[in-house]
């Protein structure tokens, strides 16, 4: 306790003076992000200034902690973002940016209709951008102790920005600490913001050239292979065994897979078998980019999504095969509950929060055919949780 007591004690006094905000766990909060903001370069007086009178904010509380790309079933969450709506009006933007969109294309080798979907999921093409303070959302979420280390570093960030000159009220958007058209946190601004002139701040609150730009820049930086897409609906052979899950593109060629949309397979690079809803579902081989996507937004459901909205702007008709009817969603009690036996028997060794992604799948895969579960689709069930509970 006397040690506990004596470091509340130099935090207060090693830190800028500011007003109590009532929430002793929020002001414990705001000390102890002084060290690492001043070490990135914030000055005393910025801290001080743009922490004064900084509160919790209540409704960020009372917000729920899951997302909707991580608790709904995949078709749910498709059908939810790649609308009719949202198909419209991305051709129509992209009509309308069509020289805009040609130089950033050729500027950082984006697809501009992976910019366009992005640039709809996160914000409806401009407007939906949150009206949240930027700086009081993350040091609540930080407070919220859902994803500590990460609000607390984009905290710091949002100082930073702060004492590079960008005034407080640029700084509004989600509850969830993102920013602009592009709904960039505040580290991604720092790494990724451009201005599409070529000079000055990025505004992606209110130009959506600077926004697309910012979102190419993104994926450019993350790593995107303008020679493979991020994904592609594939028919799945009659005679396949179902044992392989990662393959170049040659050899899934050769196992007789094939693009539905009748096109063909890129002559090389590697991708994965994905079956977001089993075999009985479309079936997808996804590349590179996938996992670039994923760098803007960790959901599986949210990479797939951007692909087949993308997809959809740039005149595809849609999925070649439809969803599975009678689909069982499984809760995300039951789901935690399969990656702690999968992890009992050495198949998994990734977090048992009930969000699946690839390390779960892989893992029910293997489970599934070691115990003879044919097709072994990787797909978490309610079969296969009794089978882990034998």
């Amino acid at each position: 306790m006397r040690i506990a007591l004596l470091l509340v004690c130099l935090l207060a006094f090693a830190t800028p003076a500011r007003a109590a905000s009532g929430d002793a766990a929020f002001d414990a909060f705001v000390a102890s992000a002084w060290p690492p903001a001043q070490a990135a370069g914030v000055s005393r007086e910025t801290f001080a200034r743009e922490t004064a009178g900084l509160t919790p904010d209540p409704a960020i509380k009372a917000q729920p902690a899951k997302q909707g790309e991580f608790s709904l079933a995949m078709h749910s969450y498709i059908a939810q973002v790649v609308n009719a709506r949202k198909v419209s009006i991305g051709r129509s933007r992209a009509l309308s940016l069509s020289d805009t969109l040609a130089i950033i294309e050729q500027r950082y080798g984006v697809p501009s209709e992976i910019c366009l979907a992005i640039w709809g999921i996160e914000s409806g093409y401009g407007p939906t951008q949150g009206g949240h303070d930027i700086l009081r959302s993350v040091a609540t979420l930080a407070v919220r102790k859902h994803r500590a280390d990460f609000y607390r570093d984009e905290f710091v960030a949002a100082l930073v920005l702060l004492q590079n000159g960008m005034p407080r009220e640029n700084l509004t958007g989600s509850w969830a600490g993102a920013m602009g058209q592009p709904q960039f946190t505040p580290s991604s601004y720092l790494k990724f913001a451009v201005a599409y002139s070529g000079g000055g701040q990025a505004d992606i609150w209110n130009s959506s050239a600077d926004a697309l730009a910012s979102i190419a820049n993104f994926l450019k930086g993350s790593g995107w292979n303008p020679a493979v897409p991020a994904v592609m609906e594939v028919t799945v052979p009659q005679d396949f065994d179902w044992k392989p899950v990662d393959l170049d593109l040659a050899q899934w060629r050769r196992l007789g897979f094939a693009r539905a949309d009748g096109e063909a397979l890129p002559a090389s690079g590697a991708a994965s078998l994905f079956l977001p809803e089993g075999a009985a579902g479309p079936a997808f081989l996804i590349t590179e980019n996938w996992e670039v996507i994923r760098q803007y937004n960790t959901s599986d459901a949210y990479a797939l999504a951007v692909a087949l909205l993308a997809e959809r702007i740039g005149g595809a008709s849609g999925l070649r095969r439809g969803w599975p009817k009678g689909y069982v969603s499984m809760s995300l009690t039951d789901r935690s509950r399969a990656q702690k036996l999968l992890v009992a028997k050495g198949l998994y060794s990734g977090a048992t929060d009930g969000k699946i992604g690839r390390g779960t799948r892989n893992a029910v895969h293997e489970f599934q055919l070691s115990a003879g579960m044919l097709p072994a689709d990787g797909l978490l069930t309610p079969a296969v949780l009794k089978r882990l509970q034998q």
